[in-house]
């Protein structure tokens, strides 16, 4: 489209949201990376919580968690979900809805090796989701994990990664008197061309 330069320039929706996420990086205080992921129930109830962004692929956004978890549940269930990067200090945002697949392979074990030993075996002895009796009962938890495996455990098998697959992708930048640029890209599935359409603020 002749008008989307700048910020919106670009042929690639994955590089344009890196180059984003790079300028949030140098401005927002905390956890630029932060996106608020949405998932629904089996009676299609919504779910949205806070989760980390960690990889921003050639055609993928990624981030990690326990399988077993609410959210988890909920996504391999539906194999679907959604999320929004919201970044106060730039004054944009990136809406993202597709499809999902797991990552348990070497990247998975690679980004959980990466994380501090007590991450690690918190990963190990969290239920997550899961009722909890006591922030004690916890900890005692973490305590016969560390016992029992050491100071390289391994990963989990109930955690890893999902991949999400967008078949669409908004970027959002404030504009004057709340007339704000929006740009949406639309395609079925990554084989096709993405059909890109400025949107009404």
């Amino acid at each position: 489209m002749s008008d989307r330069t700048g910020i919106f320039a670009g042929d690639d929706p994955f590089e344009i949201a890196r180059r984003w996420l790079s300028e949030a990086e140098a401005s927002e205080i905390y956890d630029p990376n932060a996106i608020a992921l949405s998932t629904v129930d089996a009676e299609g109830m919504p779910n949205v919580r806070m989760v980390l962004l960690k990889e921003i692929e050639a055609d993928a956004f990624v981030f990690y968690t326990n399988y077993d978890s609410r959210k988890g549940q909920e996504i391999q269930a539906a194999g679907k979900a959604a999320f929004v990067l919201h970044w106060k200090s730039l004054h944009r945002q990136i809406r993202v809805r597709g499809t999902v697949t797991r990552e348990e392979g070497e990247k998975a074990d690679a980004y959980y090796a990466s994380r501090s030993l007590k991450s690690r075996l918190g990963a190990w002895a969290s239920m997550q989701s899961q009722p909890l009796g006591s922030r004690m009962e916890l900890m005692a938890d973490v305590a016969k994990v560390t016992a029992k495996l050491g100071p390289n455990p391994p990963r989990p098998e109930f955690w890893g990664g999902f991949r999400i697959h967008p078949t669409e992708i908004e970027f959002w930048a404030d504009g004057a008197f709340r007339l704000h640029d929006r740009f949406r890209w639309v395609r079925s599935d990554k084989k096709v061309v993405w059909e890109i359409n400025r949107l009404h603020p």
